[in-house]
């Protein structure tokens, strides 16, 4: 069973970068077919799906925050890190990764809680 553990500040700044890094274990983050999400949910709101980091080491990115989005990976840590610019308090949300194929997502991290106030 593949775990998941997302790890990053709480609290970011308006026009900050938000960072936020998932580790994964009992499997590799370059297993052949595997995806890797950020995905995200503002208060009082649904998931929003940010972006993924394919086996490959391809990244495909929501359109709506294609601009502002970088998803890398560390394969020595097994991790992979999102990187959010310009962020606004409307960025502000719980973030999740998970890991998936296609649109059926088999494991979650627990999510972090992620503000943006000055």
């Amino acid at each position: 069973q593949v775990q998941l553990q997302e790890s990053g500040p709480g609290l970011v700044k308006p026009s900050q970068t938000l960072s936020l890094t998932c580790t994964v274990s009992g499997g590799s983050i370059t297993t052949n077919y595997y995806y890797w999400s950020w995905i995200r949910q503002p208060p009082g709101k649904g998931l929003e799906w940010i972006g993924y980091m394919a086996y490959s080491g391809g990244t495909y990115y929501s359109p709506s925050l294609k601009s502002r989005t970088s998803i890398s990976r560390d394969t020595s840590k097994n991790q992979f890190t999102l990187q959010l610019s310009s962020v606004t308090p409307e960025d502000t949300a719980v973030y999740y990764c998970a890991q998936n194929i296609a649109v059926r997502f088999d494991s979650w991290g627990q999510g972090t809680r992620v503000t943006v106030s000055s």
